[in-house]
Protein backbone atom coordinates (compact mmCIF):
# COMPACT_ATOMS: atom_id res chain seq x y z
CA UNK A 1 0.00 0.00 0.00
CA UNK A 2 1.04 3.23 -0.52
CA UNK A 3 2.09 5.83 2.46
CA UNK A 4 -1.19 7.75 3.15
CA UNK A 5 -1.25 11.49 1.77
CA UNK A 6 -1.34 14.52 4.15
CA UNK A 7 -4.06 17.13 3.20
CA UNK A 8 -3.36 20.44 4.27
CA UNK A 9 -5.85 21.95 6.65
CA UNK A 10 -7.14 24.87 3.92
CA UNK A 11 -7.54 21.99 1.45
CA UNK A 12 -10.01 19.85 4.17
CA UNK A 13 -11.72 23.35 5.13
CA UNK A 14 -12.57 24.12 1.37
CA UNK A 15 -13.14 19.73 0.99
CA UNK A 16 -15.68 19.82 3.80
CA UNK A 17 -17.66 22.98 3.50
CA UNK A 18 -18.55 21.69 -0.18
CA UNK A 19 -19.41 18.31 1.18
CA UNK A 20 -21.56 20.42 3.67
CA UNK A 21 -23.32 22.35 0.69
CA UNK A 22 -23.99 19.26 -1.07
CA UNK A 23 -25.54 16.98 1.56
CA UNK A 24 -27.23 20.71 2.45
CA UNK A 25 -28.79 21.03 -1.11
CA UNK A 26 -29.52 17.05 -1.60
CA UNK A 27 -31.18 17.08 1.87
CA UNK A 28 -33.53 20.19 0.89
CA UNK A 29 -35.00 18.18 -1.39
CA UNK A 30 -35.69 15.33 0.60
CA UNK A 31 -37.52 17.47 3.64
CA UNK A 32 -38.87 19.75 1.39
CA UNK A 33 -40.92 16.61 0.47
CA UNK A 34 -41.21 15.21 4.41
CA UNK A 35 -42.29 19.05 5.18
CA UNK A 36 -45.19 19.24 2.13
CA UNK A 37 -46.53 15.68 2.94
CA UNK A 38 -47.44 16.63 6.73
CA UNK A 39 -48.64 20.09 5.57
CA UNK A 40 -50.33 19.95 2.34
CA UNK A 41 -50.13 16.88 0.32
CA UNK A 42 -52.70 14.17 1.47
CA UNK A 43 -55.45 16.70 0.53
CA UNK A 44 -54.34 17.83 -2.93
CA UNK A 45 -53.22 14.01 -4.31
CA UNK A 46 -55.44 11.81 -1.67
CA UNK A 47 -58.77 13.90 -1.85
CA UNK A 48 -61.36 10.74 -1.50
CA UNK A 49 -59.45 9.77 1.90
CA UNK A 50 -60.47 11.05 5.09
CA UNK A 51 -58.32 13.73 6.76
CA UNK A 52 -55.88 11.22 8.71
CA UNK A 53 -55.93 8.64 5.69
CA UNK A 54 -54.86 11.23 3.49
CA UNK A 55 -51.86 12.58 5.93
CA UNK A 56 -50.51 8.69 6.45
CA UNK A 57 -51.16 7.90 2.68
CA UNK A 58 -48.79 10.99 2.13
CA UNK A 59 -46.47 9.92 4.80
CA UNK A 60 -46.71 6.26 2.73
CA UNK A 61 -45.37 8.24 -0.47
CA UNK A 62 -42.97 10.10 1.89
CA UNK A 63 -41.71 6.12 3.04
CA UNK A 64 -40.71 5.58 -0.42
CA UNK A 65 -37.97 7.65 -0.56
CA UNK A 66 -36.40 5.63 2.18
CA UNK A 67 -37.10 2.31 0.29
CA UNK A 68 -35.35 3.58 -2.44
CA UNK A 69 -32.24 4.74 -0.68
CA UNK A 70 -30.45 1.32 0.00
CA UNK A 71 -31.29 0.70 -3.48
CA UNK A 72 -29.48 3.89 -4.49
CA UNK A 73 -26.93 2.88 -1.78
CA UNK A 74 -26.16 -0.23 -4.28
CA UNK A 75 -26.36 1.54 -7.79
CA UNK A 76 -23.64 4.48 -6.61
CA UNK A 77 -21.89 2.31 -4.13
CA UNK A 78 -20.81 0.39 -7.11
CA UNK A 79 -19.52 3.20 -9.24
CA UNK A 80 -17.63 4.74 -5.77
CA UNK A 81 -15.77 1.84 -5.04
CA UNK A 82 -15.37 1.07 -8.57
CA UNK A 83 -15.17 4.39 -10.41
CA UNK A 84 -14.63 6.22 -7.62
CA UNK A 85 -16.21 8.56 -4.55
CA UNK A 86 -16.22 11.90 -6.68
CA UNK A 87 -18.58 10.97 -9.97
CA UNK A 88 -20.95 9.56 -7.12
CA UNK A 89 -21.44 13.53 -5.59
CA UNK A 90 -22.04 14.62 -9.13
CA UNK A 91 -24.54 12.08 -10.43
CA UNK A 92 -26.61 11.86 -7.49
CA UNK A 93 -26.98 15.44 -6.91
CA UNK A 94 -28.62 15.53 -10.65
CA UNK A 95 -31.20 12.84 -10.36
CA UNK A 96 -32.42 14.15 -6.59
CA UNK A 97 -32.15 17.83 -8.39
CA UNK A 98 -34.54 16.82 -11.40
CA UNK A 99 -37.09 14.74 -9.03
CA UNK A 100 -37.72 17.59 -6.96
CA UNK A 101 -38.73 19.83 -9.15
CA UNK A 102 -41.06 17.06 -11.15
CA UNK A 103 -42.76 17.01 -7.65
CA UNK A 104 -43.05 21.21 -7.84
CA UNK A 105 -44.52 20.50 -11.62
CA UNK A 106 -46.68 17.69 -11.18
CA UNK A 107 -50.75 18.31 -11.51
CA UNK A 108 -52.95 17.47 -8.32
CA UNK A 109 -55.62 14.63 -7.93
CA UNK A 110 -58.04 17.01 -9.14
CA UNK A 111 -56.37 17.41 -12.32
CA UNK A 112 -55.29 14.36 -13.77
CA UNK A 113 -56.47 11.76 -11.39
CA UNK A 114 -55.05 8.72 -10.15
CA UNK A 115 -51.83 8.93 -12.17
CA UNK A 116 -51.03 12.17 -9.64
CA UNK A 117 -50.52 9.98 -6.54
CA UNK A 118 -48.96 7.64 -8.86
CA UNK A 119 -46.60 9.79 -10.45
CA UNK A 120 -45.21 11.67 -7.41
CA UNK A 121 -44.66 7.34 -5.33
CA UNK A 122 -42.44 7.95 -8.24
CA UNK A 123 -40.98 11.08 -8.42
CA UNK A 124 -40.53 10.59 -4.46
CA UNK A 125 -38.57 6.93 -5.11
CA UNK A 126 -35.99 9.00 -7.47
CA UNK A 127 -35.33 11.46 -5.12
CA UNK A 128 -34.75 8.30 -2.43
CA UNK A 129 -32.40 6.52 -5.15
CA UNK A 130 -30.25 9.69 -5.62
CA UNK A 131 -30.31 10.67 -1.64
CA UNK A 132 -28.90 6.74 -1.41
CA UNK A 133 -25.72 7.63 -2.87
CA UNK A 134 -25.21 11.33 -1.62
CA UNK A 135 -24.57 10.44 1.52
CA UNK A 136 -21.82 7.71 0.81
CA UNK A 137 -19.76 9.81 -1.45
CA UNK A 138 -19.83 12.66 0.58
CA UNK A 139 -19.01 11.08 3.26
CA UNK A 140 -16.18 9.04 2.00
CA UNK A 141 -14.33 11.84 0.26
CA UNK A 142 -14.30 13.98 3.57
CA UNK A 143 -12.89 11.02 5.75
CA UNK A 144 -10.75 9.74 3.24
CA UNK A 145 -9.03 12.70 3.08
CA UNK A 146 -8.82 13.72 6.75
CA UNK A 147 -6.25 13.04 8.90
CA UNK A 148 -6.78 10.22 11.34
CA UNK A 149 -7.00 11.90 14.60
CA UNK A 150 -9.57 14.15 13.16
CA UNK A 151 -11.65 12.15 10.95
CA UNK A 152 -14.33 12.39 12.82
CA UNK A 153 -14.04 16.28 13.10
CA UNK A 154 -13.71 16.79 9.49
CA UNK A 155 -16.46 13.89 8.36
CA UNK A 156 -19.08 15.77 10.48
CA UNK A 157 -19.47 18.80 7.97
CA UNK A 158 -21.58 16.67 5.69
CA UNK A 159 -23.14 15.56 8.85
CA UNK A 160 -24.33 19.55 9.48
CA UNK A 161 -25.17 19.45 5.71
CA UNK A 162 -28.81 18.05 6.80
CA UNK A 163 -29.63 20.49 9.21
CA UNK A 164 -28.85 23.40 6.89
CA UNK A 165 -31.06 21.41 4.24
CA UNK A 166 -34.04 20.93 6.52
CA UNK A 167 -33.95 25.11 7.90
CA UNK A 168 -33.62 26.28 4.20
CA UNK A 169 -36.40 23.69 2.85
CA UNK A 170 -38.81 24.87 6.57
CA UNK A 171 -37.65 28.56 6.09
CA UNK A 172 -38.96 28.61 2.83
CA UNK A 173 -42.26 26.68 3.85
CA UNK A 174 -42.28 29.39 6.63
CA UNK A 175 -42.40 31.76 4.96
CA UNK A 176 -45.22 31.31 2.04
CA UNK A 177 -46.99 29.65 5.17
CA UNK A 178 -46.86 32.84 6.79
CA UNK A 179 -47.47 35.41 3.87
CA UNK A 180 -50.23 33.12 1.97
CA UNK A 181 -53.65 32.39 2.86
CA UNK A 182 -53.97 29.00 2.67
CA UNK A 183 -55.90 28.38 -0.24
CA UNK A 184 -52.86 30.12 -1.84
CA UNK A 185 -50.44 27.85 -0.33
CA UNK A 186 -52.51 24.73 -1.46
CA UNK A 187 -53.07 26.11 -4.52
CA UNK A 188 -49.45 27.26 -5.62
CA UNK A 189 -47.15 28.32 -2.61
CA UNK A 190 -46.12 24.60 -1.73
CA UNK A 191 -44.84 24.44 -5.23
CA UNK A 192 -42.56 26.97 -4.48
CA UNK A 193 -39.65 25.16 -2.72
CA UNK A 194 -39.66 22.27 -4.76
CA UNK A 195 -38.53 24.57 -8.23
CA UNK A 196 -36.28 26.58 -5.80
CA UNK A 197 -34.13 23.19 -5.98
CA UNK A 198 -33.56 23.55 -9.38
CA UNK A 199 -30.83 26.65 -8.53
CA UNK A 200 -29.77 24.84 -5.58
CA UNK A 201 -28.83 21.91 -7.66
CA UNK A 202 -26.89 23.98 -10.24
CA UNK A 203 -25.06 25.71 -7.49
CA UNK A 204 -23.88 22.05 -6.21
CA UNK A 205 -22.56 20.94 -9.27
CA UNK A 206 -20.45 24.17 -9.37
CA UNK A 207 -19.37 23.68 -5.70
CA UNK A 208 -18.36 19.90 -6.53
CA UNK A 209 -17.01 20.50 -10.12
CA UNK A 210 -13.50 21.38 -8.75
CA UNK A 211 -13.58 18.49 -5.69
CA UNK A 212 -10.23 16.17 -5.90
CA UNK A 213 -10.56 12.10 -5.83
CA UNK A 214 -10.36 10.39 -2.49
CA UNK A 215 -6.18 9.95 -2.26
CA UNK A 216 -7.52 6.13 -0.07
CA UNK A 217 -9.40 5.30 -3.49
CA UNK A 218 -6.26 6.20 -5.67
CA UNK A 219 -4.11 4.11 -3.31
CA UNK A 220 -6.53 0.77 -4.38
CA UNK A 221 -5.25 -1.81 -6.42
CA UNK A 222 -7.94 -4.56 -6.37
CA UNK A 223 -11.01 -3.10 -6.89
CA UNK A 224 -14.25 -5.04 -6.03
CA UNK A 225 -15.70 -6.57 -9.27
CA UNK A 226 -19.26 -6.51 -7.73
CA UNK A 227 -19.29 -4.66 -4.27
CA UNK A 228 -22.14 -4.92 -3.41
CA UNK A 229 -22.25 -9.35 -3.48
CA UNK A 230 -18.77 -8.87 -1.33
CA UNK A 231 -20.18 -7.03 1.36
CA UNK A 232 -23.03 -9.33 1.57
CA UNK A 233 -20.51 -12.02 1.60
CA UNK A 234 -18.48 -10.74 4.03
CA UNK A 235 -20.04 -7.96 5.77
CA UNK A 236 -23.81 -9.47 6.14
CA UNK A 237 -23.69 -9.16 9.86
CA UNK A 238 -21.99 -6.00 10.16
CA UNK A 239 -24.45 -4.31 7.50
CA UNK A 240 -27.53 -5.33 9.54
CA UNK A 241 -25.84 -4.34 13.13
CA UNK A 242 -24.91 -0.65 11.70
CA UNK A 243 -28.51 -0.80 10.37
CA UNK A 244 -30.31 -1.62 13.55
CA UNK A 245 -27.85 0.66 15.19
CA UNK A 246 -28.98 3.67 13.32
CA UNK A 247 -32.48 3.23 13.33
CA UNK A 248 -33.21 4.84 16.27
CA UNK A 249 -31.34 8.25 15.57
CA UNK A 250 -33.37 8.38 12.27
CA UNK A 251 -36.82 7.09 14.27
CA UNK A 252 -36.28 10.31 16.77
CA UNK A 253 -35.38 12.94 14.05
CA UNK A 254 -38.34 11.64 11.68
CA UNK A 255 -40.48 11.78 14.81
CA UNK A 256 -40.01 15.50 15.56
CA UNK A 257 -39.33 16.96 12.38
CA UNK A 258 -41.90 15.17 9.97
CA UNK A 259 -44.71 13.17 12.40
CA UNK A 260 -44.40 16.58 15.21
CA UNK A 261 -45.92 18.59 12.64
CA UNK A 262 -48.71 17.07 11.44
CA UNK A 263 -49.55 16.31 15.26
CA UNK A 264 -49.53 19.60 16.34
CA UNK A 265 -51.17 21.37 13.31
CA UNK A 266 -53.76 18.67 13.22
CA UNK A 267 -54.55 17.16 16.66
CA UNK A 268 -53.66 20.26 18.72
CA UNK A 269 -54.44 23.13 16.75
CA UNK A 270 -50.75 24.62 16.66
CA UNK A 271 -50.25 26.76 13.70
CA UNK A 272 -47.63 25.51 11.13
CA UNK A 273 -45.79 28.85 11.72
CA UNK A 274 -45.44 28.23 15.62
CA UNK A 275 -44.89 24.66 14.80
CA UNK A 276 -42.63 25.09 12.14
CA UNK A 277 -40.37 27.66 14.08
CA UNK A 278 -39.80 25.44 17.42
CA UNK A 279 -38.07 22.71 15.32
CA UNK A 280 -35.82 25.12 12.89
CA UNK A 281 -34.93 26.21 16.13
CA UNK A 282 -34.15 22.79 17.55
CA UNK A 283 -32.24 21.96 14.89
CA UNK A 284 -30.54 25.44 14.29
CA UNK A 285 -28.76 24.22 18.05
CA UNK A 286 -28.77 21.07 16.97
CA UNK A 287 -26.35 21.89 13.95
CA UNK A 288 -23.92 24.04 16.41
CA UNK A 289 -23.23 20.95 19.03
CA UNK A 290 -22.33 18.33 15.77
CA UNK A 291 -18.74 19.42 15.36
CA UNK A 292 -18.06 19.29 19.74
CA UNK A 293 -19.83 16.24 19.47
CA UNK A 294 -17.57 15.25 16.65
CA UNK A 295 -14.55 16.35 18.75
CA UNK A 296 -15.50 14.23 21.58
CA UNK A 297 -15.34 11.03 19.42
CA UNK A 298 -11.91 11.92 18.34
CA UNK A 299 -11.14 12.03 21.74
CA UNK A 300 -13.14 9.33 23.48
CA UNK A 301 -14.35 7.44 20.54
CA UNK A 302 -17.05 6.77 18.24
CA UNK A 303 -19.06 3.58 20.17
CA UNK A 304 -18.93 5.52 23.63
CA UNK A 305 -20.78 8.50 21.80
CA UNK A 306 -23.15 6.05 20.00
CA UNK A 307 -24.00 4.35 23.27
CA UNK A 308 -23.95 7.69 25.57
CA UNK A 309 -26.79 9.30 22.60
CA UNK A 310 -29.05 6.08 22.14
CA UNK A 311 -29.54 5.80 25.95
CA UNK A 312 -30.42 9.18 26.11
CA UNK A 313 -33.27 8.61 23.22
CA UNK A 314 -34.51 5.51 25.27
CA UNK A 315 -34.72 7.95 28.29
CA UNK A 316 -36.47 11.20 27.16
CA UNK A 317 -39.32 9.84 24.66
CA UNK A 318 -41.53 9.66 27.32
CA UNK A 319 -40.77 13.29 27.88
CA UNK A 320 -40.62 14.40 24.60
CA UNK A 321 -44.55 13.23 23.42
CA UNK A 322 -45.56 14.78 27.18
CA UNK A 323 -43.84 18.19 26.05
CA UNK A 324 -45.47 18.07 22.66
CA UNK A 325 -48.72 17.47 23.85
CA UNK A 326 -48.64 20.57 26.16
CA UNK A 327 -49.53 22.72 22.78
CA UNK A 328 -47.22 25.30 24.33
CA UNK A 329 -44.52 26.55 22.00
CA UNK A 330 -41.64 26.46 24.76
CA UNK A 331 -42.40 23.26 26.31
CA UNK A 332 -42.14 21.57 22.18
CA UNK A 333 -39.21 23.24 21.94
CA UNK A 334 -38.00 21.47 25.00
CA UNK A 335 -39.20 18.59 24.04
CA UNK A 336 -37.66 18.61 20.50
CA UNK A 337 -34.81 19.97 21.64
CA UNK A 338 -33.45 16.75 24.33
CA UNK A 339 -34.54 14.46 20.85
CA UNK A 340 -32.18 15.94 18.34
CA UNK A 341 -29.27 16.72 20.84
CA UNK A 342 -29.65 13.02 21.99
CA UNK A 343 -29.82 12.41 18.27
CA UNK A 344 -26.36 14.24 17.06
CA UNK A 345 -24.98 12.60 20.18
CA UNK A 346 -24.70 9.51 18.02
CA UNK A 347 -25.02 10.78 14.97
CA UNK A 348 -21.91 13.51 14.75
CA UNK A 349 -19.32 10.87 14.80
CA UNK A 350 -21.53 7.97 12.26
CA UNK A 351 -19.94 9.85 9.55
CA UNK A 352 -16.33 8.57 10.79
CA UNK A 353 -17.28 5.39 12.38
CA UNK A 354 -19.29 3.95 9.30
CA UNK A 355 -16.81 4.02 6.76
CA UNK A 356 -13.80 2.68 9.77
CA UNK A 357 -15.96 -0.55 9.62
CA UNK A 358 -15.15 -1.43 5.79
CA UNK A 359 -12.48 -2.11 3.84
CA UNK A 360 -11.76 0.58 1.99
CA UNK A 361 -12.72 -1.59 -1.44
CA UNK A 362 -16.08 -1.78 -0.32
CA UNK A 363 -16.33 1.22 2.22
CA UNK A 364 -18.66 3.41 -0.43
CA UNK A 365 -21.33 0.23 -0.91
CA UNK A 366 -21.02 -1.02 2.60
CA UNK A 367 -21.34 2.34 4.93
CA UNK A 368 -23.91 3.56 2.90
CA UNK A 369 -26.05 0.33 2.43
CA UNK A 370 -26.13 -0.23 6.61
CA UNK A 371 -26.52 3.61 6.85
CA UNK A 372 -29.94 3.60 4.34
CA UNK A 373 -31.14 0.46 5.23
CA UNK A 374 -31.61 2.05 9.38
CA UNK A 375 -33.33 4.75 7.54
CA UNK A 376 -35.68 2.16 6.29
CA UNK A 377 -35.87 0.58 9.78
CA UNK A 378 -36.11 4.05 11.64
CA UNK A 379 -37.38 6.58 8.88
CA UNK A 380 -39.48 5.47 6.57
CA UNK A 381 -42.54 3.75 9.18
CA UNK A 382 -42.10 6.08 11.79
CA UNK A 383 -44.08 9.23 10.56
CA UNK A 384 -47.08 6.55 9.14
CA UNK A 385 -46.80 4.39 12.77
CA UNK A 386 -46.56 7.47 14.83
CA UNK A 387 -49.53 8.91 13.33
CA UNK A 388 -52.00 6.06 13.34
CA UNK A 389 -50.61 5.12 17.07
CA UNK A 390 -51.33 9.05 17.96
CA UNK A 391 -54.46 8.94 16.75
CA UNK A 392 -55.81 6.27 19.08
CA UNK A 393 -54.46 7.76 21.92
CA UNK A 394 -55.36 10.51 24.58
CA UNK A 395 -54.22 13.85 24.62
CA UNK A 396 -50.97 12.44 25.63
CA UNK A 397 -49.62 9.47 23.13
CA UNK A 398 -48.03 7.66 25.45
CA UNK A 399 -47.86 5.12 22.08
CA UNK A 400 -45.64 6.57 20.41
CA UNK A 401 -43.06 7.08 23.28
CA UNK A 402 -43.25 3.20 23.58
CA UNK A 403 -42.67 2.86 19.74
CA UNK A 404 -39.69 4.96 19.95
CA UNK A 405 -38.36 4.01 23.17
CA UNK A 406 -38.62 0.18 21.83
CA UNK A 407 -36.76 1.22 18.93
CA UNK A 408 -33.72 2.86 20.87
CA UNK A 409 -33.76 -0.18 22.79
CA UNK A 410 -32.74 -2.14 19.86
CA UNK A 411 -30.38 0.03 18.79
CA UNK A 412 -28.53 0.14 21.74
CA UNK A 413 -28.27 -3.37 21.78
CA UNK A 414 -26.32 -2.80 18.35
CA UNK A 415 -24.40 -0.41 18.85
CA UNK A 416 -22.96 -2.63 22.41
CA UNK A 417 -22.18 -5.50 19.58
CA UNK A 418 -20.51 -3.02 17.40
CA UNK A 419 -16.76 -2.87 17.73
CA UNK A 420 -14.30 0.58 18.50
CA UNK A 421 -12.85 1.71 15.60
CA UNK A 422 -11.25 5.17 16.43
CA UNK A 423 -7.26 5.56 15.33
CA UNK A 424 -4.62 5.37 17.28
CA UNK A 425 -1.39 5.67 15.51
CA UNK A 426 -2.25 3.94 12.05
CA UNK A 427 -2.66 6.26 8.75
CA UNK A 428 -5.92 4.27 7.46
CA UNK A 429 -8.17 2.23 8.86
CA UNK A 430 -8.93 -1.40 8.06
CA UNK A 431 -11.83 -3.65 8.55
CA UNK A 432 -13.07 -4.46 11.34
CA UNK A 433 -14.11 -8.27 11.76
CA UNK A 434 -17.87 -8.79 11.39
Amino acid sequence: MAPARTVSTPSMLRLAVASLAGTAIEFYDFFVYGTAAALVLGPLFFPAFSPLAGTLAAFATFGAGFVARPLGSVLFGHLGDRRGRRPVLVLSLLLTGASTVAVGCLPSYGSIGVAAPALLLVLRFLQGLGLGGEWGGAVLLTAEHAPPGRRALWSSFPQVGPAFGFVLANGVMLALSATLSDAEFARWGWRVPFWAAGALALAGLWLRSSLAESPRFLEIDDHARVPFVEVVRHHGRLVLLTAGALAAGYAVFYAVTTWSLAYATERLGVSRTVMLTCVMAAVVVKASLTPFMAVLGDRYGRRPMCLTGCAACCLWMFPMVALLATGQPLLMFLGILGALVSFITMFAVIAAYLPELYEARVRCTGAAVGYNLGGVLGGALTPIVATALAEHSGRVPWSVGVYLTGVALLSLACFALLPETRPVSVPAVEPATS
